[in-house]
């Protein structure tokens, strides 16, 4: 899909990483020059120089600018390719070719990011039937990306889906083939037999799911890490349950490889999961004091999902018949989980994992995950930058996302209120800019008609082209 070209990335900024969080991991990307251009993703991939990215100058002028940092917003005007400068309200040094776009009255953001997203999960769970077919998998994914991007979401980290589906999109997002927000994929989701997701399901719908790889002993929990890698994953997921040796077989692979781990775990196997290494531990469910000291020692940061367990439990009473979840939970325990990560100092970063048909509830969930962060301590603004700066970093993606900096990449949400002030402006999206392309405009996809290209059989085509077309 082509969308309007709004920036060149003529003042492309050719950095590398920044560093690693975890100072025991064996990371290649210490041998890489700081100015040898990368991808723009946690894998750090080698790439041509060059620019990337649509042509032009967009400028967006007289706007509020809360740029995530953990600054208070205040009135300017922003230039971007990557992000350029900030300029003040009276400013008009641009390019006098720019694209500029009045947007008084509207506060100007990082594009929002979603730590835990399913892009391929079923939508009910009579669909059993089409959720194993790939076309169809790969049409939902399609689906609730145009519910993510308009909403405002600009980078969603997938953290188990099926097959090859999200790497795929990753690629036609980057290419802005289709429109959405960047996809960060972990791949399968590995976890042990009877594991998290699997239970009471035979193994060969789970293969056929395909969104789950069932491991057993170190060597196999190293190789499954490696499988995902060689796929294309920006990050690896595991899930409990696991003995000690198999986590920590598994992060260590994933260090090995250069990208972070998060974890589905509960109880001791949270303690088990930190002590390994683990960079991130998915939703609020109950570990002890002693564990949650050690994370804040460590640095393991959290993504807490509040918001999937409100849904369960005001759609359907309560979590049931899962062997992974044998312990009492609910949404006042979760809260006050959240409370203590808090307390203890850990970082935390916003993530919805909407489930079945969650995602057509957007952007209500995401809002909401935000006001449990309030309700739990942090202010309106620390929320936004949970939900930017600090997502951002459990991403590893900190050095090209989640702030309006120069240098930055060029994902930028506009909403026509203060969502600093009030986190209900959120839902008034107007505009949304990924990687320097316009795709939602007056809050809705922004799809222009397609740019032709020059027929292959013309004048300039090679001679002994002509000649093979004749024959």
């Amino acid at each position: 899909m082509k969308t309007k070209a709004l920036g060149l990335m003529v003042f492309l900024l050719l950095f590398g990483s920044q560093g690693w969080t975890q100072e025991k991991a064996q990371d290649r990307r210490k041998f890489l020059d700081p100015k040898t251009p990368v991808s723009d993703d946690p894998r750090r991939t080698v790439v041509k120089p060059g620019p990337r990215g649509p042509e032009g100058t967009v400028v967006l002028r007289n706007g509020r600018i809360f740029d995530g940092t953990g600054a208070p917003a205040r009135e300017g005007t922003l230039e971007r390719n990557k992000v350029v400068k900030i300029l003040l309200p009276s400013s008009n040094e641009w390019p006098k070719d720019a694209h500029v776009v009045d947007v008084s009255g509207k506060t100007v953001l990082p594009g929002l990011i979603d730590l835990h997203t399913h892009l391929t999960y079923p939508l009910n769970q009579e669909d059993i039937g089409v959720a194993m077919n790939d076309a169809d998998a790969t049409l939902r994914a399609v689906e609730k990306l145009r519910y993510f991007i308009e909403s405002g979401i600009t980078s969603v980290r997938d953290v188990g889906s099926k097959g090859d589906v999200t790497f795929r999109l990753k690629v036609w997002v980057a290419e802005n083939r289709i429109a959405g927000p960047r996809v960060f994929p972990a791949g399968a989701f590995i976890t042990g037999e009877g594991g998290h997701s699997t239970e009471n399901t035979p193994d060969e719908i789970i293969g056929l799911m395909g969104a789950t790889r069932l491991a057993s002993g170190p060597d196999d929990w190293r190789q499954a890490v490696r499988e995902q890698f060689h796929k294309g994953a920006d990050v690896i997921k595991l899930g409990s349950h696991f003995s000690a040796e198999e986590v920590k077989a598994a992060v260590t692979e994933a260090h090995e490889l250069g990208l972070k781990v998060t974890v589905d775990a509960e109880t001791f196997y949270i303690q088990r999961a930190v002590e390994a290494g683990a960079d991130t531990i998915e939703h609020p469910l109950p570990r002890s004091e002693e564990t949650i000291q050690l994370m804040a020692k460590k640095g393991v940061a959290a993504d807490p999902t509040l918001i999937p367990y409100q849904i369960i439990f005001e759609e359907w009473g309560g979590y049931f018949g899962s062997t992974s979840r044998r312990f009492t939970f609910s949404k006042e325990a979760n809260l006050e989980m959240l409370k203590r990560l808090r307390k203890a100092g850990i970082k935390c970063g916003v993530g919805t994992d909407l489930i079945l048909h969650w995602y057509r509830y957007m952007p209500g969930p995401y809002i909401r995950e935000l006001k449990n962060f309030v309700e739990a301590g942090w202010s309106v603004p620390e929320a936004l930058v949970a939900a930017t700066k600090t997502n951002a970093e459990i991403l590893d993606m900190d050095d090209r996302l989640g702030t309006l900096q120069p240098g930055k990449l060029a994902d930028v949400l506009v909403v026509d209120g203060r969502p600093d002030e009030n986190l209900d402006d959120l839902a008034k999206v107007d505009l949304v800019i990924r990687d320097g392309y316009e795709v939602v405009e007056g809050g809705h996809l922004a799809v222009p008609r397609h740019t032709a290209e020059k027929p292959w059989k013309s004048a300039s085509a090679p001679a002994e082209m002509k000649s093979a077309v004749q024959h």
